[in-house]
């Protein structure tokens, strides 16, 4: 007995062994694949940026506050826009900032002798430290940046994130005094 062999219509038949679209048709599967990928690096780039600049502004705040020993209301607001300006490119206005000198005492006790505040507010009272930095009879500068950030294509997905970072600093000659409050 023989098979018998159907043979496609010969319009099918064209249309299976065309190989031309095929190039397309990969393209079109890709596509979204790739344009994903290239706008979450985008994003995570971008993301690090921002957070390695709040980085430098909470170092540069507490650097630039260790090395006076007296500041004025005038100095400090110096401070705070110099700190502020390394933001740049992302808006300075979603970006908080405080500096304060905490006092360590005898019993190693920590407490806020003065602090300042842009866009949030001051610490006071007493505040938690490393112990590892907890060193009798000794100050801290301690600054803080905070910074609002939105993602531009991926803002749906996570929403507004808040970027932080502090520092903890040694005063370089001795304990600044701010308006007339002294750390010690």
């Amino acid at each position: 007995m023989q098979a018998i062999r159907l043979r496609p219509p010969p319009a099918l038949a064209r249309l299976i062994g065309d190989r031309r679209g095929v190039s397309a048709v990969e393209f079109a599967l890709l596509a979204p694949l790739m344009i994903a990928l290239y706008l979450g690096c985008v994003e995570i780039s971008d993301g690090v940026s921002a957070q390695r600049k709040v980085s430098l502004t909470s170092a540069a705040l507490a650097n630039l506050t260790a090395q006076a020993t007296i500041i004025s209301q005038s100095d400090m607001t110096n401070i705070l826009d110099a700190s502020g300006a390394i933001i740049a490119p992302y808006s300075a206005t979603k970006l908080t900032m405080s500096i304060s000198c905490l006092n360590i005492d005898a019993d190693k006790n920590v407490s806020v002798k003065w602090s300042v505040a842009r866009g949030g507010s001051a610490l006071s009272g007493t505040v938690a430290v490393p112990a590892a930095l907890t060193v009798a009879d000794s100050q801290l500068i301690y600054a803080v940046a905070t910074y609002s950030y939105k993602p531009a294509v991926g803002y749906t997905i996570t929403g507004t994130l808040t970027l932080s970072d502090h520092m903890y600093m040694s005063p370089r000659i001795s304990a600044p005094a701010y308006d007339g409050t002294v750390c010690s």
